[in-house]
Parts: C-alpha cells; sequence; structure tokens
C-alpha cells in the first residue's frame, strides 16, 4: 500500500501549543472526540509513531507514570528501554498506548476517578469471561468489548 505521507514531517494536532502539557491535552481531547477533523491528526501521528515526551505527556495527564505502563501490560519493559532510547515508539506501540489511554479515559469518566478506574479494570469481570479489562487491551477487539461494557454501566444495564 502506497502512502504520500513524508515520513521527516511530523503532522500536528490541530492549533498545537508549545507545550507538552497542551499538546497532550489536544492528544486525548481528539482521542476522545467524535469528530473525524479532531481525531484525523492523532490518526497520522499513530502512523508514525508517537514521541516518547507525547506518552510521557498523555500518562501525566491521565494521572499514570510510564512504569504503570509496563505494569499494566501496555509496554513491555524492553520496548519502553528502547523507546527512551529512541525517543520514538513505532506505530504499533503508539496504537497500542493510545488504545489504553482511550480506555482509560473512559473507565475514568464511568468510575469518577483514576483509582476507581484502574481497580475495575484490573478486577477480572464475569461479562469479559473471567478477564480483566486490562487483558483485553492487547487488541482493537478486546477494547471494544471493555468500550461496551462501560456503556452498559454508563447505561446502567446489567453487567
Amino acid at each position: 500500500m502506497s502512502t504520500n505521507r513524508d515520513p521527516k514531517r511530523r503532522p500536528s494536532l490541530p492549533k498545537r501549543s508549545s507545550t507538552l502539557e497542551a499538546q497532550s491535552r489536544q492528544a486525548l481531547d481528539a482521542l476522545m472526540s467524535p469528530a473525524t477533523s479532531s481525531r484525523m491528526p492523532l490518526v497520522e501521528l499513530i502512523r508514525q509513531g508517537f514521541p516518547l515526551e507525547l506518552v510521557e505527556g498523555l500518562a501525566d495527564l491521565t494521572g499514570i507514570d510510564l512504569d504503570e505502563l509496563v505494569e499494566f501490560g501496555v509496554i513491555p519493559r524492553r520496548t519502553l528501554s528502547h523507546s527512551r532510547q529512541n525517543q520514538q515508539f513505532s506505530p504499533a506501540q503508539s496504537d497500542r498506548a493510545v488504545r489504553f489511554f482511550r480506555i482509560l479515559q473512559r473507565a475514568k469518566d464511568t468510575f469518577g476517578g483514576k483509582d476507581r478506574a484502574l481497580q475495575w479494570l484490573k478486577r477480572p469481570t464475569k461479562p469479559l469471561n473471567g478477564h480483566t479489562p486490562l487483558d483485553l487491551l492487547d487488541t482493537e477487539a478486546g477494547a471494544r468489548m471493555v468500550e461496551d461494557l462501560l456503556t452498559r454501566i454508563d447505561h446502567g444495564i446489567a453487567a
């Protein structure tokens, strides 16, 4: 598949700020936005691989640190070490990190905060056949199952 992307040109999110916190906030907002125009720049960033500082910023913004991404199985320790050396994540690693941050944000919204969200994400649950929600975030299909469950919980439908 051929693309017209220039590998040296990094797409930016709309109205990109010079501060890491603002860039991270824009990325998180784009991630949660239903608007295609907001999410498309994020897709391009994922395709090129996130810079380490953006992943660090997203982690800070959501109240976790990079070591917790390793603990939760989002990023293998060796991968994190390699990414720290290169200051860059691969597209696959970026996609996996985005999936985690999207689900974490949804869980925080559902359960009212980071601690309760993380507790739920780590606990095996019957609607997911005894798997923890974190176990399923290694694939998009699994993440969709977790999102569906969060939606049912949000709407008061028996989970």
